[in-house]
């Protein structure tokens, strides 16, 4: 199964609308959080809006999580070793305030962490690239390296 995630803040139908284009293509259910979306899909099971519980089993389930360039959910996926495709919205386009989805997702990018597409030919080149694989894991504890970078600047 593949969990779509848009976050709660704004509906983005385009990401949405794109997502159930390619639905037909595939050969395994999608799951979407649409939140308030104008947009009806065709292809792909929605809800507006889940509680915690409900999304963090619908997000444990995943094969692959695809989402807005939201941290919340980057953390979560690279936390749960999930593959994510980050889809940013962008501000051009009305869908946020700012560009800031714009930058996390070309660091989150340049970092080799997630993957990253900026159109729908990139998303779903993405999503039809069988296994994709976590790139960054992270754990429940900050990294030694940080430990010892924070420890020499308090005693300094």
């Amino acid at each position: 199964m593949i969990f779509v995630t848009i976050g709660t803040q704004a509906p983005f139908d385009r990401f949405i609308r794109i997502i159930d284009e390619i639905a037909p293509s595939l050969k395994e259910p999608i799951i979407a959080q649409t939140y308030k979306g104008e947009y009806k899909p065709q292809n792909i099971k929605t809800v507006d809006f889940l509680p915690p519980d409900e999304f963090n089993k619908l997000f444990n389930e995943a094969r692959l999580i695809i989402s807005h360039a939201g941290m919340g959910t980057i953390i979560s996926a690279m936390n749960k070793q999930k593959p994510i495709i980050i889809f940013p919205r962008k501000a051009s386009l009305g869908e946020h305030r700012n560009e800031h989805q714009m930058a996390t997702a070309k660091k989150m990018e340049q970092l080799n962490y997630v993957y990253v597409a900026y159109n729908e030919e990139q998303l779903q080149t993405l999503i039809m690239t069988p296994d994709l694989k976590p790139l960054h894991q992270l754990g429940d504890f900050a990294s030694q390296q940080l430990i010892k970078s924070i420890s020499e600047f308090i005693k300094r």
